[in-house]
């Protein structure tokens, strides 16, 4: 054989060499693959022959002799997922960076062995039926960026480890059973806080999240306490759910001013006047169903969709929410089941299709007649004796 042919029989011998995967992550997979099965309808292991490189597997992603990706599933919307457990063999995949699983019914707790896998910067397991807690070792990731483990089966509480992840940037545990408090948040590069309907409950102190934070869901849960020495500081949020908890005391003024396109706070025990500092510029507020006094801000009158119903307002409303009505740029105004005693609107205006208002429930017998939703009730006025008694 001449020089050239050694020379290139010796480079595609060293091409072949370099693409055999590492023995212990090969062995790895096979665990993994042993452990699942495709659920009716997706064919996503078809392409897990191990007589050739797992390298070309679907969801497999190699870097040298390792593994630094592994995506279990079809990612395409609407296809069928996995079913099984997910093997603690998954730990061996030591270069692994990115792990997730698509929507599908895999069942079982999450391995402890992923505390080893210390380069790992993203882990999602939404939308399967993982039960059990979550392992604290995931608190030993100081990579770790994101971690999405929503819509699962999970009980007991948040690891305290995993508010110690100093480059946690995105938490998602929405729609699980997790319960107890949550820890304090160190990083500071935490931009997403997702916890919505699970059984969290406990005070949330000053301090305790970062001013990263743009977008903070806590709703359907039992948080309690004040708020207004926590939120002020998260003066970059543009989405802030606290709906359905049993927060108290006052609502700070600034938040009105924060860039939110949708403040839901309503459903809990807010108990002050509320009182924006500026001309209210978010789309729409929800403040309903608290223990909210005094009169309604007119600042509250550039707000599209406004619900301050189920409260304790007092007074008439400002005129700055009937121009706005009838010109059409309030789309709704809910202000039923309050304690207001006028508002300066002749009986006689027509009010837009396009908008919604309800005033029954109050001190007055309302100036209009307008559709209300069901849940208003079918009494136009509060009894006499109600708005003698409550003073505002």
């Amino acid at each position: 054989m001449s020089n050239l042919g050694l020379i290139i029989s010796f480079t595609f011998l060293l091409q072949f060499c370099s693409a055999i995967l590492d023995p212990i992550d090969f062995l790895a997979l096979q665990s993994v693959r042993k452990s699942l099965e495709d659920t009716p309808g997706s064919n996503y292991f078809s392409s897990w022959d191990f007589t050739s490189d797992p390298c070309n597997f679907a969801g497999v992603y190699c870097e040298g002799e390792k593994v630094v990706a592994l995506n279990l599933g079809d990612p395409r919307a609407g296809a069928p997922g996995l079913s099984g457990r997910l093997h603690p063999s998954i730990g061996k995949l030591t270069a692994l960076a990115e792990f997730t699983v698509v929507p599908g019914r895999i069942m079982g707790a999450l391995p402890e062995t992923l505390s080893g896998l210390k380069n790992l910067r993203f882990l999602a397991v939404s939308r399967n039926f993982i039960s059990h807690g979550i392992p604290a070792g995931l608190g030993e990731l100081q990579q770790l960026r994101t971690l999405d483990l929503s819509y699962n089966q999970l009980t007991g509480s948040v690891p305290s480890a995993i508010g110690s992840l100093p480059e946690l940037t995105n938490l998602i545990l929405c729609h699980n059973h997790l319960s107890g408090s949550i820890p304090p948040f160190v990083s500071e590069t935490l931009t997403r806080l997702d916890l919505k309907h699970n059984d969290l409950s406990g005070t949330i102190e000053p301090g305790s999240l970062p001013s990263s934070l743009q977008y903070l869901s806590l709703s359907w849960n039992q948080f309690s306490g004040p708020v207004d020495r926590l939120l002020p500081s998260l003066n970059r949020l543009n989405y802030l759910d606290l709906s359905l908890n049993q927060f108290t005391g006052p609502i700070p003024g600034c938040i009105f001013s924060f860039p939110i396109t949708n403040l839901q706070l309503e459903r809990n025990q807010f108990s002050c006047p509320v009182s924006p500092e500026n001309s209210v510029t978010i789309p729409t507020v929800d403040l309903s169903h608290n223990m909210l006094y005094g009169q309604v801000s007119p600042l509250f009158a550039t707000v599209e969709k406004l619900y301050l119903n189920n409260n304790r307002f007092t007074g008439s409303v400002p005129t700055t929410f009937v121009d706005r009505l009838t010109a059409g740029s309030i789309q709704l105004l809910y202000l039923q089941h309050n304690f207001l005693t006028g508002m300066p609107i002749n009986p006689k205006t027509a009010i837009p299709l396009s908008s919604s208002l309800c005033l029954q429930y109050n001190c007055m017998v309302p100036p209009v007649q307008t559709p209300c939703p069901n849940n208003a009730g079918t009494q136009k006025t509060r009894p006499t004796s109600q708005c003698m008694e409550w003073k505002g």
